[in-house]
C-alpha cells in the first residue's frame, strides 16, 4: 500500500510540474498576446473587438500597392484604430514609392516628408514592402533593390527617429517554383491568383537569392538598424537558414505571419529541429498572422475566422497533440514550448522590439 501511495504521489507531482511548465488550451484567454502583423483596413472595429475578447493587442501594418490614395487611406484607418483602442492597437505605416525623381535629393526629401507625417501619430515602425525588389524600376528599367544606395537617406531618417523597419522583402521560396511543386497550398493558391508575383513565370526578374542577398546587404550596410523581417524573413522554408541570419545580424528579428504553416510543414518532417530552433531563438520570434479586415466580411464571420486561427496556432505552440493542416498533407505534433518561450513569442518580444507602450 505504501508503494502504491508513493507512486500516486510521484505521478501527481509529475503532473503538477508538467502543468506548471506548459500552457494548455484553457490558458489561451488568460495570457496576454500580441498579433504583430495584421491589416486593419476598416473602421468597423470587428477585428479590434475580437482581439480584446481573446486578450490580444494588434500591430497593423501598411502596404504600398503603388497607389498613393490607398496608402493615405490605410494611414487614416490605422490612426483611427490607435485612437479608439489606445494601448491595444499600434501601427507601422508605409510610404508611396513614386519613382518620379528617383535618384535625386528631391525624391528622398519627398519620401521623408511623407514619412514624417505618417509617423507623427505615434507610429512604432515603418513598413517596407515587396514592391521594392519585385516591381519598382529606375529609368533604365533596372529593378530597385532594398540595398540601393539611393534609399540610404530614407533609411537613415528612420533610424534617426529611433524606429525599426518592418520588411516584407522578397517572397517565400515557393514563389520561384511551379504551382504543383510548392510545399503549402496557401502559397500555390496565392500565386495562382496573383501571377504577377509568381516569379517562376518571370525568370527575367530578380531571383530568390537576389532578394535575400539584397536584404542581407542592407543589414550589413546599416548595423544599427533594428529590422523585423515579415514572414520569417522570407526564409520560411528552412529554420537552419533563418538561424544563420539571426546569428549574423543581432538587430534582426522576424514575425511568423502567414508562415506558421511552413513551420508546421517542417515539423511534419523533423519536429525537434523546429522546436529546438524556437527555443534557441526565443528572443527573436514574434507571433503574427497577416489576417486582415478589409470591411467586406460581416462581423460574426470575421471574428470567428480570427478566433479560430489564433486558437489553432496556440494549440501548435503549446501542446504536443497530433495535428493536421489544410495547407499540406501529413500529420505533425505541436511543439509544446515552455511557458516562458511562449510568453516571449506571443508578447514580450513584440513589446521589446517595437517598444510598445501597453495598457
Amino acid at each position: 500500500m505504501k508503494i502504491l501511495i508513493s507512486i500516486l504521489i510521484i505521478a501527481a507531482l509529475a503532473l503538477t510540474a508538467c502543468q506548471n511548465q506548459y500552457y494548455t488550451t484553457e490558458d489561451f484567454h488568460s495570457v496576454k498576446k500580441v498579433d504583430s502583423h495584421v491589416h486593419l483596413n476598416s473602421d468597423k472595429g470587428f477585428f479590434e473587438d475580437q482581439a480584446i475578447k481573446d486578450n490580444f493587442m494588434l500591430i497593423t501594418l501598411g502596404v504600398d500597392h503603388s497607389d498613393s490614395a490607398a496608402v493615405n487611406q490605410q494611414l487614416a484607418w490605422e490612426v483611427n484604430s490607435v485612437k479608439k483602442y489606445p494601448g491595444k492597437v499600434f501601427y507601422g505605416p508605409t510610404f508611396y514609392f513614386d519613382t518620379t525623381g528617383w535618384g535625386s535629393e528631391t525624391w528622398s526629401k519627398k519620401v521623408m516628408a511623407q514619412l514624417d507625417n505618417a509617423i507623427s501619430g505615434g507610429a512604432i515602425s515603418v513598413k517596407f514592402w515587396k514592391n521594392i525588389g519585385m516591381t519598382e524600376r529606375d529609368r533604365k528599367g533596372k529593378f530597385i533593390m532594398i540595398d540601393d544606395p539611393e534609399l540610404k537617406p530614407v533609411i537613415d531618417f528612420i533610424v534617426s527617429k529611433n524606429l525599426p523597419i518592418t520588411g516584407h522583402l522578397g517572397e517565400p521560396r515557393n514563389c520561384w517554383l511551379p504551382l504543383n511543386e510548392m510545399t503549402v497550398s496557401s502559397d500555390s493558391s496565392y500565386f495562382a491568383q496573383n501571377p504577377q508575383y509568381h516569379m517562376f513565370l518571370h525568370p527575367e526578374y530578380p531571383s530568390y537569392e537576389d532578394q535575400i542577398n539584397a536584404r542581407d546587404h542592407l543589414l550589413e550596410l546599416h548595423p544599427d538598424l533594428i529590422f523585423i523581417g515579415c514572414h520569417l524573413g522570407s526564409l520560411e522554408w528552412n529554420v537552419d537558414e533563418l538561424a544563420k541570419r539571426l546569428d549574423k545580424f543581432p538587430n534582426m528579428a522576424v514575425d511568423m505571419s502567414a508562415r506558421i504553416c511552413h513551420l508546421q510543414y517542417q515539423s511534419s518532417k523533423d519536429r525537434e529541429r523546429v522546436r529546438d530552433f524556437c527555443i534557441k531563438y526565443q528572443d527573436r520570434l514574434l507571433y503574427g498572422t497577416d489576417l486582415a479586415d478589409n470591411g467586406t466580411k460581416n462581423g460574426a464571420g470575421l471574428a470567428r475566422n480570427i478566433h479560430e486561427t489564433w486558437l489553432d496556432d496556440w494549440k501548435y505552440f503549446t501542446s504536443n497533440e497530433e495535428m493536421t493542416s489544410d495547407k499540406f498533407r501529413g500529420k505533425f505534433n505541436g511543439l509544446q514550448l515552455p511557458k516562458e518561450v511562449v510568453r516571449k513569442i506571443y508578447s514580450k518580444n513584440a513589446i521589446k522590439w517595437y517598444k510598445l507602450k501597453v495598457n
